[in-house]
């Protein structure tokens, strides 16, 4: 096998150009080269790569091997065909960890973010007086060789689509909220007169399922399109939820509106429907960065265009943003958590607060029979939450903001014969861990009570 470049190179410059055009087509990848590209059209591409492609259309064979190795020869075959070389970085002589970084480094800033990228100006290239010619003629013509400009980026298409509607009565949250009547009328009211609701409560009380039920029952229906949910992090903003200024799929930045005024202006066209909007986690962002006007304009009597302000990113001439009077919001707050700070004082006094507890008492078991769960176990685990939760709450470190809730456990199998196993493993893989972060620093309290509430089983 040849090992350097013979003086006529087994391909020709027609059977590049129509290797260039092919891995155009295919899309980018990541280079394969480890110090040089082949630059053409202000693109870059692994020469040996492209030799590869362009000496199986010389021979009419897939996979035929390109004869010349990778580096000087593959290099010098392709230059003789007016093609430009060019290296990454400039490297020092006999250094391969030096040229391992320098590869590392430039494939981490090639990664292809859906637009095209004029190629920095090389600091060092190899080519000959012919190809610089021919390289500066190319970039001034435009021909029916020309590769193909890589499509902008997109967001995939969905492939869901939403569940159809369907009625939702009372009867319905009666069966499946453990809720009393009294409890669940509350909750309503609550909704109805300050139009803002925060349910609050140990982890796995069911939050979020009330939430979402709440707003169902509202409408009549389990209508998803007046329903919109949200979770807030860390890393949420203003931007996010309310307006300001985002990359588009061009990769340049312009004025977008955020998830709520967006919902907002759908709520706007149906004035005589409700509209939910379900955040999760509410106090695990920056709230009061997130809200921002919001703090105002969420107010009972603070609705419509007459409180309209106008938002600090709108363009002059805009028209101010206001909230519907449709608009109802329903947060969800995890009081276990601590690393989250408490809300702010200014947010609070917009919300209705209802809290949520666990609950092992008749709607858990009656839920469990129904599913088949035997008596016997049933008890077994009502009883022993009961228990956990009781030393939880008299924790001094902890109390009963920590103790844990029933919806560890409203998901039975569908066999009986499965139940113990089913329980088994909720209590090793979900509460005991969650038990070892309580005591982390008392490692023989968490392993007692996860004795206890394995014994048996």
């Amino acid at each position: 096998m040849p090992t350097s470049a013979p003086d006529n190179p087994p391909i020709t410059r027609e059977q590049v150009l129509q290797a260039l055009r092919e891995l155009d087509a295919e899309g980018p990848r990541m280079p394969l080269s480890t110090v040089y590209d082949l630059v053409y059209r202000g693109r870059r591409y692994a020469p040996r790569r492209v030799a590869q492609r362009a000496y199986e259309l010389a021979t009419g064979l897939t996979g035929a091997k390109w004869p010349l190795r990778a580096g000087e020869p593959t290099n010098q075959a392709l230059e003789a065909l007016d093609f430009t070389i060019a290296t990454k970085r400039p490297t020092l002589e006999n250094s391969p960890l030096l040229n391992g970084d320098v590869t590392a480094q430039q494939q981490l800033e090639d990664l292809y973010t859906g637009s095209p990228r004029e190629a920095a100006p090389a600091k060092k290239t190899r080519t000959t007086p012919a190809a610089a010619e021919a390289a500066a003629a190319a970039a001034a013509e435009t021909d029916e060789t020309s590769a193909t400009e890589p499509a902008e980026a997109h967001e995939p298409p969905a492939t869901y689509q939403r569940p159809a509607p369907t009625p939702y009565t009372r009867e319905m949250a009666r069966a499946e909220l453990f809720l009393a009547d009294e409890e669940l009328a509350a909750a309503q009211a609550a909704l109805a007169r300050r139009r803002n609701l925060l349910l609050q409560g140990p982890p796995g009380t069911g939050k979020t399922f009330l939430a979402r039920r709440l707003a169902w029952l509202a409408q009549g229906s389990t209508n998803p399109a007046r329903v919109e949910l949200v979770q807030f992090h860390p890393s949420y903003s203003y931007e996010d939820f309310v307006q300001g200024f985002r990359p588009d799929e061009r990769g340049t930045f312009r004025l977008r509106d955020g998830l709520l005024v967006e919902f907002c202006h759908r709520a706007a066209q149906e004035p005589e429907q409700p509209y939910f909007l379900l955040i999760e986690e509410l106090n695990r962002g920056n709230v009061a960065r997130i809200f921002g006007e919001l703090l105002l304009l969420l107010e009972a009597d603070k609705r419509g265009p007459a409180h309209a302000v106008r938002l600090p990113y709108a363009p002059a001439g805009s028209p101010p943003f206001f909230v519907p009077e449709n608009v109802f919001v329903i947060g969800t707050m995890n009081l276990a958590d601590r690393s989250l700070a408490p809300l702010d004082y200014a947010l609070r006094r917009r919300f209705a607060f209802i809290s949520l507890r666990p609950e092992f008492g008749d709607p858990l078991r009656e839920l469990l029979t129904a599913h088949g769960v035997p008596s016997t176990l049933t008890r077994q685990l009502t009883a022993r939450l009961l228990d956990l939760n009781q030393t939880i709450a008299d924790d001094p470190e902890l109390g009963p903001d920590f103790c844990v809730g029933h919806s560890y456990f409203c998901q039975p199998p569908t066999h009986p014969t499965e139940a113990a196993s089913w329980l088994r493993l909720i209590l090793e893989q979900e509460i005991g861990p969650l038990l070892d972060d309580y005591w982390l620093d008392q490692p023989a309290k968490a392993a007692a009570q996860k004795k206890k509430l394995l014994a048996g089983l």
